[in-house]
C-alpha cells in the first residue's frame, strides 16, 4: 500500500473494517433479532405495497421500493425508518391524487397500520443487538401491545368517522389531512419535550 495516498487509504480501510464488522456479526447472529428484521422488512414491504399502485410494481421503480424496504431493516436504529415511512406516504398520496384512486377507509387504516408497525418494529430491532439472546416473551409482549394498539386506534377512526358522518367523498380527504397535521404537530412537540431535558 506504499503507493497508495494516505488520503485514499483512510476511506479504503473504513470501508474495509465496516465489512468485516458485518462478517463477524453475521457470524454472531441469533435467530430472534434476525426475525425482528425480516419483520421490518415484510411489514414495510407490506406498507409500499398498499401505498403505490400496481403498476409501480412491474416498472423500474421496482427495485428503489426493495432497497426502501432493506434499508430499515439493516439499519433499524437510524434514520432508514423514517425515510421509507416518507416513502410511503408519499406513495400513498402518488396514487390517490396522482392516479386518481379512490381514498378507501380500509386501505387508509390498514397503511397505517403497517406505519405503525413498521416503526414499532424499527423500534425493538435497534434495541436487539444482532447477537443478543432474547426471551421470546419479551417479542411476543411488544407485539401484543402494538396490536392493542393497532385494534383500538382503527375501531376509534372507524367510530369517529362514523359519528361524523364522513364518508367516501371529500371529507375522507380533510379527515386525512387533519390527521396528518395532527401527526406532524405531535412529533414536533414530543421532539421540542425530549431536547428540553
Amino acid at each position: 500500500m506504499t503507493g497508495v495516498p494516505a488520503a485514499r487509504r483512510g476511506p479504503a480501510r473504513a470501508v474495509g473494517q465496516r465489512i468485516r464488522a458485518a462478517r463477524q456479526a453475521a457470524r454472531r447472529a441469533t435467530l430472534l433479532p434476525l426475525l425482528v428484521r425480516v419483520a421490518v422488512l415484510l411489514t414495510v414491504l407490506t406498507g409500499l405495497a398498499v401505498a403505490y399502485p400496481a403498476a409501480v410494481w412491474t416498472g423500474q421503480p421496482l427495485l428503489g421500493l426493495l432497497v426502501t424496504a432493506l434499508l430499515p431493516a439493516l439499519a433499524p436504529g437510524r434514520y432508514w425508518p423514517t425515510f421509507a415511512a416518507l416513502v410511503t406516504v408519499g406513495g400513498w398520496l402518488y396514487s390517490t391524487f396522482g392516479q386518481g384512486q379512490s381514498i378507501a377507509l380500509w386501505r387508509l387504516l390498514l397503511l397505517a397500520a403497517l406505519l405503525y408497525l413498521g416503526h414499532t418494529l424499527c423500534a425493538l430491532a435497534a434495541l436487539l443487538p444482532y447477537d443478543a439472546v432474547v426471551d421470546p416473551t419479551l417479542v411476543v409482549g411488544w407485539l401484543a401491545r402494538a396490536a392493542a394498539v393497532v385494534v383500538a386506534t382503527s375501531a376509534l377512526g372507524v367510530l369517529l368517522l362514523t359519528v361524523a358522518g364522513v364518508g367516501d367523498g371529500g371529507g375522507t380527504l380533510l379527515a386525512t389531512v387533519g390527521g396528518l397535521v395532527v401527526a406532524v404537530v405531535v412529533t414536533a412537540l414530543l421532539g421540542w419535550l425530549l431536547r428540553r431535558r
